[in-house]
């Protein structure tokens, strides 16, 4: 059997998907598992041994627009495949795998697509399932009859192999981080909107106490378009911090991340790659719900007020965005103290 799996397209939710792969892995352990992801997504399945082939859409270059998706098509009809599961919930991802010709097609009815699947299954209604994200797509492999009772998911882990650990310790030590020093990196960014974020000065005061009482070398990371908001936290810091902004890929950030000895970010897929590779994270929530979305690892600390507008969901806060305002940097200060506490003795 060759099956298809079409991957969610954000950082964050193809980390809380893994599990669901690793259940269809292990359902059929003879079978062809193919993964279709965007490129950024690609790279974290890279060194997972989940699947047998990686597929790249690349939505931007070969398989953009109309003649781009043609093309995809016509690829994955080559390949022949049994079976698409789709974690996706776009209209795009079911009709890319019936105009592949692919014979049975399962995914959420959902988005107008109930009519290119094979199988579509219901969407969870609310109180149906466990809240977490990750209980979301492994339903859907239950509802299809893949698992008979969902699993209690503690941990999520993304392997990182020894070269690309190597390389990202030297990545380090050119970029002005020895080792010699604990590594704190702080994420200030989130692809899904400005109303996840943590003020960048709020961001500078704790990076400021941690290099000024732990002496701690502070790395800041950020794709190209967070490149602003680094500098602003750099430019508000006492001592200067290493800035990788713009200068790392979401290949990189598995290796380099577990170079760190803590993750300090607001709720991004940054936040669950650090958290998969075994990171203690501090995680400033705000609009967003971490009974939903927190990382899947024993070693997080949330930090959240919770105003009545919260959890709102919205990429721009509308009003005084007071559900990151009344974040302090106190309260993160207290949360590092307690997680780096238990990194230390030894417990989560």
């Amino acid at each position: 059997m060759r099956i298809l799996i079409r991957a969610t397209n954000w950082v964050g939710d193809a980390i809380l998907s893994m599990p669901a792969i690793l259940a269809v892995r292990e359902k059929f352990p003879e079978a062809h598992l193919a993964i279709l992801a965007r490129p950024h997504v690609v790279e974290l399945y890279a060194a997972q041994g989940l699947a047998d082939e990686l597929i790249v859409y690349d939505w931007h270059g070969t398989h953009r627009g109309w003649s781009g998706r043609e093309r995809l098509v016509a690829e994955l009809r080559e390949k022949k495949f049994n079976v698409a599961l789709l974690l996706q919930n776009a209209f795009d991802a079911g009709w890319l795998v019936w105009r592949a010709g692919i014979p049975e097609r399962i995914g959420y009815a959902r988005d107008f697509r109930s009519w290119l699947l094979t199988e579509a299954v219901a969407v969870p209604k609310h109180g149906e399932i466990p809240a977490h994200e990750k209980f979301y797509y492994l339903e859907l492999l239950r509802r299809v009859g893949w698992m008979d009772a969902l699993p209690d998911v503690k941990e999520i882990v993304l392997k990182v192999p020894e070269e690309r650990r190597s390389a990202a310790a030297e990545k380090l030590r050119n970029a002005g981080s020895s080792g010699e020093r604990m590594r704190v990196a702080i994420a200030a960014g989130a692809a899904y909107g400005s109303a996840k974020c943590w003020a960048p000065e709020r961001f500078a005061a704790v990076a400021s106490r941690l290099q000024k009482e732990r002496n701690a070398d502070v790395l800041l990371f950020g794709a190209a378009g967070e490149v602003g908001v680094c500098g602003a936290i750099a430019a508000a810091m006492e001592r200067k911090p290493i800035d990788l902004s713009g200068h790392t890929s979401v290949r990189e950030l598995p290796a380099l991340f577990s170079q760190c000895q803590l993750f300090l970010g607001n709720d991004s897929g940054a936040m669950h790659i650090a958290a998969a590779v075994g990171l203690p994270v501090v995680a400033i929530f705000g609009p967003t719900d971490p009974f939903g979305t927190a990382p899947v690892t024993p070693r997080v600390s949330v930090v959240q007020e919770k105003p009545y507008c919260s959890p709102c969901f919205l990429r721009h806060c509308p009003t005084d965005h007071r559900c990151m305002r009344d974040v302090t940097p106190a309260m993160a200060n207290a949360a590092i103290e307690a997680r780096l506490a238990c990194a230390e003795v030894g417990s989560v």
